[in-house]
């Protein structure tokens, strides 16, 4: 205990070295709406509950959130994410920019809806979901008219993120083209990895850090079923199935493994109170980026990690970790 002590000190000193690390940002990006209000009646017209809306807003989504805690942790994020030319687009826009990010390197696509999920509730309840999106793979072709910007992104910034949510932009083309990009230019690549998305489609990439069901489901693409349940077996094959020495998987509750080369360690979770763990992974994976590219070790970038979303599990939905909050969590612990 008495190391962790240590560390959670020294990290409280180092965490200004994060500061004005710019981080590029490769993923889906949506809009999070919610319309909250009181269902008292059933519709007439239908067998379904009549919701009176109260309260309606909207928030970043998917990459975006990854960006925002990019940013409230003091880092620079450089987003490169693909809209449509809608209302949605529009709007996203106006969220970036009330949350200091840049929009600058958005891209779009004008057969594309820009991600947006509606989703409407009652107290705690969700009465439904409706998306607005465009699922289909990206074309290279839509992405090389934006070749020029996202190599000159990568060359500046520090670290890069593959955000991949299954949306489109993440593929097997625009994915190694990332990777490829980042290795030329001397920069590590860091996947959040969908469950079902093909390995091969990460391979190459420094590490990844999926969470503990993500893992498995991962595990199932490599035809070893005495693996499958064993976080650590899994944890080894997958980095040795995208060729990378490092991997990180949260286990919620449990904290975090931490594998590199063949020594596996594990944190314990440093949450005091876990309201909703909404948007953690997005938190872990920005904190990762910023610790990397602050040229940290990995096992001090995984505390500082822990530590973060420590802090935004304690909130209600998904917020960003503020760089204040993360600074007296340490000092608190």
């Amino acid at each position: 205990m008495s190391n962790l002590k240590d560390l959670s000190r020294q990290l409280s000193q180092d965490v200004s070295q994060l500061k004005g690390r710019k981080i590029f940002i490769f993923g889906d990006i949506g809009i999070d709406e919610y319309v909250r209000g009181d269902v008292t009646r059933i519709s007439p017209e239908a067998p379904v509950p009549v919701v009176d809306v109260k309260e309606s807003t909207k928030k970043l989504g998917l990459s975006g959130n990854v960006a925002a805690n990019v940013r409230s942790l003091g880092g620079e994020p450089w987003l490169f994410s693909l809209v449509g030319d809608d209302a949605n687009a529009s709007h996203l826009r106006e969220l970036l920019q009330e949350n200091g990010i840049p929009t600058d390197h958005l891209m779009t696509d004008t057969s594309r809806k820009t991600t947006t999920k509606l989703r409407v509730m009652s107290g705690q309840h969700h009465v439904v979901r409706v998306d607005f999106e465009t699922r289909n793979a990206v074309a290279q072709t839509t992405l090389n008219n934006y070749a020029e910007a996202v190599e000159s992104g990568i060359s500046q910034c520090d670290a890069v993120i593959i955000q991949d949510y299954a949306k489109g932009q993440i593929g097997p083309e625009s994915a190694q083209w990332i990777i490829g990009l980042a290795k030329k230019h001397g920069k590590k690549v860091l996947v959040d990895p969908y469950r079902s998305t093909p390995l091969s489609y990460y391979k190459g990439a420094e590490f990844m850090t999926p969470n503990r069901d993500e893992a498995m489901e991962l595990a199932k693409q490599i035809p070893q079923p005495e693996i499958w349940q064993d976080v650590d077996k899994i944890g080894a094959a997958l980095m040795q199935q995208i060729q990378s020495p490092r991997m990180v998987i949260t286990l919620g509750s449990e904290g975090v493994k931490v594998f590199e080369d063949s020594e596996i360690s594990h944190l314990p979770t440093f949450a005091r109170n876990v309201f909703d763990v909404t948007g953690a992974g997005d938190t872990v994976i920005a904190a990762f980026s910023l610790g990397m590219a602050a040229g940290w070790d990995l096992k001090k970038t995984a505390f500082l990690a822990n530590m973060a979303a420590g802090v935004v599990v304690g909130h209600v939905g998904a917020v960003a970790c503020t760089l204040k909050e993360l600074q007296e969590y340490l000092e608190s612990h």
